[in-house]
């Protein structure tokens, strides 16, 4: 299952999409790519020569094996096996796209937080070890910690504005 994000604002080719978890996105520049993470993580890939690029917004680990033809962008292996897709349509190698990976955030530190393996770390170790797998080189990360990120993903430059919000529900006095 491939979900298609939604298209925010569009203007002269000019489209701000936004993913939401499970979403996948590969394009063109003039493309502006938004998401908002908590525990999830998102993998940016941009190729600097020729203006593409994509994100994905991956909830989990996926639990069994992967089904090249359905992919479900909530699986990590999923929303790579997709990017590894698009760089073969696009006819472009591993090497030549810059790579930034962010979120991964424990959001209730006070419960599951204690735990070692809680899910913003699963999520930051799966994403990291298939990036290595599959021969992309990180230039970049803001992973971890408390809190959520908005992330917006500028197709014609490769920038990615990362703000981080670092309280939690555990810091609020309801």
């Amino acid at each position: 299952m491939l979900i298609v994000p939604k298209i925010l604002s569009s203007s002269q080719n000019n489209k701000e999409i936004f993913l939401y978890p499970g979403d996948l996105y590969f394009g063109q520049a003039p493309d502006r790519v938004r998401t908002l993470l908590g525990s999830c993580v998102a993998i940016t890939l941009w190729h600097p020569r020729r203006h593409l690029g994509g994100m994905c917004h991956y909830m989990l680990r996926n639990p069994k094996e992967v089904d090249p033809v359905h992919l479900n962008g909530r699986y990590a292996e999923d929303a790579v096996l997709f990017f590894l897709q698009q760089l073969k349509h696009y006819k472009t190698p591993v090497q030549q796209y810059q790579v930034k990976i962010f979120g991964g955030g424990n959001m209730f530190p006070n419960t599951l937080g204690r735990t070692k393996n809680n899910i913003g770390q699963q999520n930051m170790r799966v994403g990291r070890a298939l990036l290595r797998t599959h021969g992309f080189q990180v230039e970049s990360e803001h992973l971890g910690g408390l809190g959520h990120r908005r992330i917006i993903f500028d197709l014609k430059t490769g920038q990615v504005l990362v703000h981080h919000t670092q309280n939690s529900y555990a810091d609020r006095k309801l």
